[in-house]
């Protein structure tokens, strides 16, 4: 057993969570280990009660406690990346440079693990995506696992803490494509409810879910933090669905699904935020669009653009659609020629 420690967090480490950042530094540590420490309170960052996702910063003071040494009782560590992972992933790539990794994540595939998930989400798989350097490339923002589309890994600790400071700055622009049900009226517009975690949900996550909150009540509801949607509607199915550009100007926790679900027009597929059911007739939640195109989420990272951290020009990666949000379009009669790559350029 070693003693109690007190680890700064250094420059070169950059931003991360907290569990990575201890796995770095002490590999032998388990997951479960770092998440028994945290809720004992036995590791604290800067003399505080942290959580295992806690991320942490350069600078940041990080009392470690003695740990355990690896023993044979200890648990395997978590096996390396199979054949047809790595080719699943690789074949996801979109753009590269010597500097950054740009994905189209399929939907499924979760950004990052929890308890039981094992390697497979795509922060366990960048292993495969070294392509010659000596360490994996790092997550820089994050989707929901059934969200789709581009996600950009820094392939350096100093590329990683320049697109966060760019994504922290709001100078890095992201636009989502969706169907939602009904038609939102008007075309374009501002959503500006705030959210908060609803409570009463389990600690891994699973069961986590926003609740809007009006404008004016943000301020004094406990925990509630300002968001902001601009959408604009592309095309649509009559009144029963709608095509939608979504643009999220602050980045909470499912904002563009919380924002869609409070004004009346929840993604189509989004269990979570607009009923299981899908079964409501007229042009309510659900329009009976029945079949593969009622079970899942039909919503879809369409682009990024951010300003290259070394080369300073404005960078803009578009991915395609994946299959069932194709076969949707293909079906309501949609074309991906039609609409204009920035529908709020003209509007803004």
């Amino acid at each position: 057993m070693s003693g109690v420690k007190t680890l700064t967090v250094s420059v070169d480490e950059g931003e991360s969570r907290l569990d990575r950042w201890l796995k770095r530094r002490f590999p032998e540590i388990t997951q479960g280990q770092v998440e028994k420490l945290c809720r004992t309170g036995q590791i604290r960052v800067d003399g505080g009660r942290v959580k295992a996702s806690t991320r942490v910063t350069p600078g940041m003071q990080v009392r470690v406690p003695p740990l355990p040494k690896a023993d044979a009782q200890a648990p395997k560590p978590e096996p390396g990346i199979s054949a047809a992972d790595a080719k699943m992933i690789q074949a996801a790539v979109l753009w590269k440079d010597e500097h950054i990794i740009a994905l189209n994540k399929p939907p499924g595939l979760p950004s990052q693990g929890g308890s039981g998930q094992g390697n497979r989400h795509v922060d366990g798989l960048t292993g495969a995506l070294m392509f010659g350097y000596k360490d994996p490339p790092k997550l820089v923002h994050r989707l929901d696992k059934d969200t789709s589309g581009v996600l950009l890994l820094a392939r350096t600790s100093r590329i990683a803490r320049a697109l966060s400071e760019a994504f922290r700055a709001r100078t890095t622009r992201k636009i989502y494509w969706a169907a939602v049900a009904g038609v939102p009226s008007p075309k374009m517009g501002t959503i500006r409810f705030g959210l908060v975690k609803a409570p009463g949900h389990g600690g891994g996550g699973e069961g986590e879910k926003m609740i809007a909150v009006h404008p004016s009540k943000v301020d004094v509801t406990a925990g509630a933090k300002r968001a902001t949607t601009d959408y604009a509607v592309l095309d649509a199915l009559g009144t029963r669905a709608a095509w939608v550009a979504l643009v999220p100007i602050t980045g909470r926790t499912h904002q563009l699904r919380a924002h869609m679900a409070e004004i009346g027009h929840p993604i189509v597929g989004d269990g979570k935020y607009g009923g299981s059911g899908q079964e409501n007739l007229g042009d309510g939640w659900g329009a009976q669009l029945g079949g593969e195109i009622s079970r899942k989420l039909h919503l879809h990272a369409r682009s990024i653009s951010f300003d290259h951290p070394i080369t300073g020009k404005r960078i803009t990666l578009t991915a395609p659609l994946p299959d069932h949000m194709k076969r949707t379009w293909k079906t309501l009669g949609w074309s991906e020629a039609d609409v204009p790559a920035d529908p709020f350029e003209d509007g803004a």
